[in-house]
């Protein structure tokens, strides 16, 4: 029994449908090779295009004093490796914790595959001192409060130019943010401060020309409110105590600043001799 022919109208959806179907499959196919492609390519990319095959694609500048290899080493990188899996956060800390500068940033070059390291050496801001089992140690500080190595034509061992006139005493690494901030005023002191002293107490002592020496007390949370006195004291004081000489200044407690003026003794007439009479 034969089928019937089915009318042109649906027989013509029919095949709409077909070919739609037919289609879809198509595309199918192609998104599945295409996507195939693209995986294949990038793994071959990240496996051989985009990593480092050894220290001479590893760039460092801005650094006098740190080398290649101490990067490396600081960086614990090992090769090759793939530029996608190092993390350039982690990488920029490390770095930072283990190198003697002041600024690291790091950046990832793929064309062609580089690692940029960008360094900023430290510079020494203040001749410094601290004590160690073996003795007094001499070097310097820079402007963030890191102790440096310096030589003898800085420390001034060897009769040679400091980095400053100003000296740090008492240097330990629990002082480096006092310190820090103590610095960051140095430019509005001017030449007047020639000595930050910290004593085995933790009370912080400048030695200023023409304040005498100055207590800002512990380094707690009133250090920015003592220097703005002190700041405000540098500016003032000079010209009230009209030519008395400061001897010192405690700003313990900065809402009541302490004075301590030079008192000079009275002059002592020298007593009259009497005049031998004459015959």
């Amino acid at each position: 029994m034969s089928q019937a022919p089915l009318p042109p109208g649906v027989e013509r959806r029919r095949q709409l449908r077909l070919q739609r179907r037919n289609e879809r499959l198509r595309n199918l196919w192609r998104l599945l090779l295409l996507s195939a492609g693209a995986a294949g390519l990038g793994y071959v990319l990240l496996r051989q295009g985009w990593s480092l095959q050894g220290p001479d694609q590893v760039l460092v500048i801005g650094s006098k004093h740190v080398s290649r290899g101490e990067v490396i080493r600081a960086a614990q990188l090992r090769f090759p490796l793939t530029l996608l899996s190092l993390q350039p956060r982690e990488l920029k800390e490390r770095l930072a914790a283990a190198l003697p500068v002041e600024q690291v940033g790091v950046q990832r070059l793929m064309l062609p595959p580089r690692l940029r390291i960008d360094l900023v050496d430290r510079q020494a801001v203040a001749m410094a001192e601290r004590r160690t089992p073996t003795g007094l140690n001499r070097g310097c500080v820079d402007r963030l409060g890191n102790w440096m190595n310096c030589g003898p034509q800085l420390t001034g061992q060897s009769g040679g130019l400091s980095p400053s006139r100003l000296l740090v005493r008492g240097w330990q690494p629990a002082y480096r943010a006092p310190l820090a901030q103590v610095l960051a005023q140095r430019e509005r002191l001017g030449e007047n401060l020639s000595q930050i002293r910290f004593e085995p107490t933790g009370t912080i002592v400048l030695l200023t020309r023409n304040l005498g020496e100055v207590r800002l007390g512990p380094p707690d949370g009133q250090l920015t409110r003592r220097l703005e006195v002190l700041e405000h004291l540098e500016a003032e004081l000079p010209a009230r105590v009209k030519g008395k000489p400061v001897n010192t200044i405690d700003l313990s407690d900065p809402d009541r600043p302490e004075l301590g003026l030079t008192v000079r003794p009275p002059t002592v007439a020298a007593p009259r001799r009497p005049i031998p009479a004459t015959n």
